[in-house]
Formats: C-alpha cells, structure tokens, sequence
C-alpha cells in the first residue's frame, strides 16, 4: 500500500549533518510519519556543502551539493520524472544557496510539481535586491510556511506577499514527561544548584559572553547558581576559525573566577539527555546578537520543557512572551540579564508561575499539532491525490497505571502528575474498571487483571449496606463531605454499569472475581429501582443488558423494562419534529440514552425501543457532527431546546462515548455511515477537531481534560485518560477494516 501514497520530497539539510534545520527537518518528518504513514510517503533530499559526505538514513533519496551548479538542472530534471513525487517542500535558509544564487533560482522555475517554501529566516525592510528574490521565489511557489505571525507580517507589509498564500505553522516542539526537577538534578549531579541553561551549536551569535558578564552579580546574589552551556561548537565554524569562541569564552570564565558556576558540555546531546537537562534548569537564557533571528529551536525546546524564559528580542520571543511567561531585555546588556535572573532566582512562584503559562503557550506547537497543520497544507494542494488517514496510536496504559494506588485512580492531575489531594471518585473508578475489562477482552493481558481487582475493591467500599454507593473518597481513604451534597445518582448507575460489563466477561476473568462482582451488583439492585436520573438509567440498562446476557433473570429483565419505558415516556414527552431527545436540552453523556435504548431492545424485541433509539441517537448526530468533524455538546452551556449550543469545552468523555454508542450500533445494523463517524470522532483525539490540536498526549499515554475556546486543557486527569482509553480500545476491534 505505502508504495501507492503520493510522495512529498523534502529538500533539506538533514542528519548527520549537525545543523537546526537538519534536525528540525528529522522531527518535523518523524511526526509526520507516526500520524500519516497511511495517508502520503516523505523521501528527502539532502543537501550538501563543501566536501561534505554523509551516510544517510533509508529516506534520503537523493542529494545535491549546494555549491555545485550544474546539480540543481539535473535534480530538476529527476524530480519532474519523478511521478511518485506529488509535492516539493523546500526548507529555505539564505546561507544554503549562497554560493549558487542563480541555479537554485532556475532550479524552481524548473520545477513542474507544486513547491512549498519554508522561509526559517524572514528579513525585515529589504533592500530592492533581497526583496526581488523574495518575490521570485514566492512567484513560482504553491504555498509558502513561515513560523511566526511576525514573518507573515513582515512577507505581507515589506515583501507584498498575498497573505492567502501563506501558512503560519510554528516551530515544533517536543512533548515531554516532566519528570521531577530534583531528581533529574541527582542524577546529572546538580543537586541544590539554581540552574541556568543555554544550548545549540556554538558561535559568536549566540552571545553567550553576555552571560558569562552578567554572572558574577548573580553569583552574588546566589552562590549555589551553575550556568551550563551546552553544544559543540558550530561545524562551519570549526572550519574556520577552530574552538577561537569557546576559548574565549572559557578564558572570561577563569578571569572572572567562575570556574565553580560554569560547566561546558561540549558535545551534541541525544534528544533524551537534553531534554533532561532543560526540564532540571530553572532559568533559561537564549542570547543572540542577530535582531532578525526569526525563530529558534532552542528556545522552542525549552518553553517545551516548561523553563522560564529570560531572552533577547527576537521575534520567536517577542510572540511567545509576555509578562506572564517570561522576560525579555536588550541585546548584550548583561546588567538587564543579571537583575532578571535575579529577580527569578529569589521569587520562586513567579517561576512556577510562568513554567505554567508557558508550557500552556507553547503545546498548540507540539510536533504533532505541527505535522497536522502540515499534513492539512498537502490535502489541500495536492486534492484528490491525498486523503487525510490519522494513525492510531499504539495502546499505551502507562498514564492510567501512574494515576493508580494501592486505593484506585487518582481524580486529577496537575498536567501529568497525579493529584493525590484531589482524592478518589466512584465514578473513575466504575470507568477504568470497564476499561481494563476491554484491555483484557481484547489482549488477554494478565497484569490488566491485576488493576481490575484494585478498581472492583474500590467500588466494593464505596458500596453502603443498603445497597447504593458513595462516589467521593479523599485521599486518606475517607468519605468526604461531597456525599451528603451531590446527587449520586450517576455514580450508582456507573457502578452498575462496570459491574455488569465485568461479569460478563466470565471467559476471561478469575471465578472469585465475578462472583465478587455478582454480589456486590446484586446487593445495589434492590436500591437502584428508586433512581429517575435519566443517565443513571441509562448506565444501569447498560450494565443489566451484560450482566443478563451472562446470567439470566427475569427479575432483572424487568428493573431494565421497567428504566426502558420511563426513558421512552420522557422521549414522548420532550420530543417533536425537531426536537428528538429525551430532555430538553444536551448535557453530557448524551450518546448513552440512545445506546441503552438499543440495548432495550435487543434483549426484549420490543419495537418502540428500537425506534426511539435510532430516532434519538440520528439527532444527537445531527447536532454534534458538522464540516469540522465532531463538535461533542460544551459543558461550557448546556444545548437547550431552541438555542443555540456552545462551542468550546469539549470534554473527552463525550467523544468517547460517542464512539462506543457508533460501535454498537454499527455492529447491529452494518451502516457504514456508523464506521465513518467513529473514525471521524476518533481523529479528535489526534488533532481533527476546531483548534487542530492533538488532545491525546503521546509521550505520556495520557489524555488532556478539554478542548477549550483556544487552547487545550493540558491537565490529563483520570476521566479524560479512561475515556480517550476506552475509544482507543474499541477502535481496535476494527483495524483490519481500514
């Protein structure tokens, strides 16, 4: 199949060749291929300066030393034979073309497949000369891509490019795991250090000297600071003028006697060691002399990592900070440096304070989130040739694992840590219990078994002797006061629920364990008959449609008749022409109602639960799927009859049960339409909704809590997490289908 995809050819430095863009140009196709292999295939062409030779990685498909002329004609040549290759992406810096102007000018205009640039440098107030080729190059280019809305400016205003033509797709960052900040400092040997951090290949513009002047007053201020300087020294410079920068550099070290404050790591880290290294820093420092620096990698990795930022100003820090995430000051003013650092170093929640909005700045700019804007961009230059198909990724518990005690799963998280102070609800629990019980149905996995007997435990104690259950229990293992407070008639039905799907696996799981189930299940019937919440009649339809089809009971057939027929009593009551629902209005968890009415009626006949369920759930469609994919209901404002609904606070819940519902009755009435719309609600997760952004979080198998007005909820608590889980599993059974 991949041999059919259409073929975007990146022309780009690339690895082993130590320079920003090759390892930009790396991560950029690296994401790309994890969320689109199925969908287009990315070959590379490397460039080459001087007499460089490299040993390439099975992408590169072709290369072209820069410097020579007559190699830009004969690639043209082979490109446009090419017919695997549909789109040409150029990643463009000035200083690659130098030498030879002229060919790689002549070498676009020969180009007959659609060009896409990416301008990394955008200069501002050209002269005649700088702005001509500018407007040359963007002439014979589809679409051109710039990283900050300060480069679409400056191409508009200076340069007279239709702003149409343009895309702003942001410098890619790195997902990390926010490991703990003094542990890391244990293991790199920094323990009780302040640490300052700046990195990259080193030259004379990166002004590292400017630092290194500023220090001996924050030294002052606090003896246990360490500056580390990270990178080897820029190969083009080495070429040159040798390690003349560094020695410098270290010479100001010994004279201003900081040999105890400063330590060079000069060599070219792996991915994970430096990312180590920025989430232990407490003040990262990015120093430039070059004003028109656009963007920069290293100061997008370490906003990643969630560093307070102090920083020269270019335009990348000039968009990205403001008072609320970091400091800028002038170029070389190393008394500006010092009193910032300061001023961080002694007010410790400022820092916290802006690590915080920081890393809720940068994650729209995830590598992920900048595949997708890329990925989009290839839809639509390429039409027909390209049909967008999000990779699934691979079904990864270690998120939900971490939030889980000797007790259950944590409620929240602060990001991806887990929140102990925010305790331990039913209802997380009732969750990750149906969702182990998927894992376990679908993998067999022995170690789920083990975290199925810790959520069946929990629910086992939130159960009262009559029957019904708590649902909030904090973290000393305590009821809480919330008990007394909310209704709890969600929970009781989400507890039967679980239950109900666990006894039905009674091939899977161990004889104890279902008849632990069974009894506690059993004991809440006799107090679940009283409930009228109309989702914790749904739940409960639910987990009585398993646990009958495993053990029969009249009895029980008639408690689920007997929730079926108030539910199609309120459906009646609420319902009109335009009007198709059980309510009137939209909350959440909308896709059970309609689910349980299904389920009615498999196990009855009974046509009228039929009928309401493929009305209800055809109406909850129509107003949850659009152009943009899926829009769940905000729990922002509920959609009321009449009204108009919300459109931000996207909850992950809601997505995932859509999903499930689409399954189920997809598995019964073999509508494709059911299929698509499961994949179409799935690719929310990965980034196909109204911000374009991933809310799964790859790096940590976790799920972020909300899909906001503009931004994504970066805390990745136990109900997103299950929920994005529970529709990761129940798109697997349909794999081999796509």
């Amino acid at each position: 199949m991949k041999n059919d995809l259409a073929e975007i050819l990146f022309i780009t430095s690339y690895p082993p060749r130590e320079c920003g863009i090759a390892t930009y140009s790396q991560d950029l196709i690296k994401a790309l291929n994890n969320k689109f292999s199925n969908s287009f295939s990315i070959k590379v062409c490397a460039l080459e300066s001087g007499d460089a030779n490299f040993q390439y990685p099975a992408e590169v498909k072709y290369v072209l030393k820069t410097s020579l002329a007559d190699g830009y004609k004969k690639l043209a040549l082979t490109i446009n034979k090419d017919n695997r290759i549909n789109i040409v992406l150029i990643q463009h810096e000035f200083g690659f073309y130098v030498l030879q102007e002229q060919p790689f000018m002549q070498f676009l205009n020969d180009l007959s497949k659609p060009v896409v640039i990416v301008f990394h440098t955008v200069l501002p107030h050209p002269d005649d000369t700088l702005r001509s080729k500018v407007q040359h190059i963007v002439a014979v280019c589809e679409s051109i891509i710039v990283m900050t809305h300060n480069s679409k400016g400056i191409l508009t205003h200076d340069y007279a490019v239709q702003e149409e033509k343009i895309s702003v797709i942001a410098h890619g960052t790195h997902l990390v795991p926010h490991l703990n900040k003094n542990f890391l400092k244990i293991k790199h040997g920094l323990k009780g250090r302040k640490v300052l951090t700046t990195f990259g290949l080193l030259s004379s513009g990166k002004s590292i000297e400017t630092t290194i002047d500023a220090l001996p007053a924050i030294v002052k201020q606090s003896p246990e600071v360490v500056f580390l300087i990270i990178g080897k020294t820029h190969p083009e410079v080495i070429k040159t003028e040798g390690e003349k920068y560094r020695e410098m550099l270290e010479q100001k070290v010994e004279e201003y006697g900081l040999g105890d404050h400063v330590i060079f790591i000069n060599k070219y880290l792996a991915l994970p060691d430096l990312l180590e290294y920025l989430q232990l820093t407490d003040i990262y420092l990015f120093t430039t002399n070059d004003p028109n620096q656009a963007v920069s990698d290293t100061f997008a990795y370490a906003m990643s990592c969630a560093c307070p930022i102090i920083s020269t100003p270019i335009p990348h820090a000039r968009e990205f900070l403001t008072e609320d995430t970091g400091i800028i000051f002038d170029f070389r003013n190393s008394r500006q440096l010092a009193d910032a650092v300061i001023r961080l170093l002694n007010n410790e929640p400022l820092r916290r304070y802006i690590s915080s909005n920081t890393l809720e700045k940068i994650v729209s700019t995830a590598w992920e989130n900048s595949a997708v804007g890329h990925a989009m961009l290839f839809e639509k230059i390429a039409g027909a040739e390209i049909t967008l198909k999000y990779t699934p990724p691979a079904i990864d518990l270690t998120h939900l694992k971490h939030m889980t005690t000797s007790t259950g799963i944590i409620q929240f998280s602060k990001i991806n840590q887990p929140d102990i102070c925010s305790g331990y609800t039913l209802d997380d629990n009732a969750r990750a219990l149906v969702a182990m019980c998927m894992h376990v149905k679908l993998t067999g996995d022995g170690e789920s078994v083990y975290y199925i007997h810790k959520y069946l435990n929990f629910i086992k104690r939130c159960q009262l002797p009559a029957g019904d259950f708590i649902n909030y229990v904090d973290m000393d293992n305590k009821l809480t006061g919330q008990n007394k407070t909310v209704n709890l008639d969600d929970a009781n039905g989400r507890a039967v629920w679980a239950l109900g799907y666990l006894v039905s696996l009674i091939d899977f799981l161990p004889g104890e364990m279902i008849s632990e189930a069974k009894t506690i299940i059993e004991k809440s019937l006799i107090h679940i008959v009283t409930v009228h919440s109309t989702r914790a009649m749904a739940f409960a339809i639910k987990g009585l449609y398993y646990y009958h089809n495993t053990l029969k009971s009249p009895e029980n057939l008639v408690l689920l008749k007997t929730f079926a027929d108030r539910l199609v009593q309120m459906y009646k009551h609420e319902s009109n022409e335009k009007w198709e629902w059980f309510e009137g209005y939209l909350t959440y968890a909308n896709s059970t109602l309609p689910e349980a009415m299904l389920y009615a009626w498999l196990l009855t006949g009974e046509t009228i639960y039929k009928d309401v369920a493929i009305a209800s759930f055809k109406f909850l469609l129509s107003q949850t799927f659009n152009e943009n994919g899926i829009e769940v209901i905000s729990n922002k404002n509920w959609l009321l009859k009449g009204k108009e609904a919300g459109h931000f606070g996207e909850q992950p819940i809601d997505v995932a049960y859509t999903i499930m519902t689409l399954s189920k009755f997809y598995n019964v009435f073999k509508d494709q339409n059911y299929r698509i719309k499961m994949e179409i609600a799935f690719n929310w997760f990965l980034g196909n909704n109204r911000l374009h952004q991933i809310i799964y979080n790859p790096c940590t198998g976790g799920c972020h809590d909300g899909l906001e007005e503009t931004h994504v909820n970066l805390n990745q608590g136990a109900e997103s997490t299950i929920s994005y889980l529970m529709a990761r599993l129940t798109m697997e059974k349909y794999q081999n289908e796509s």
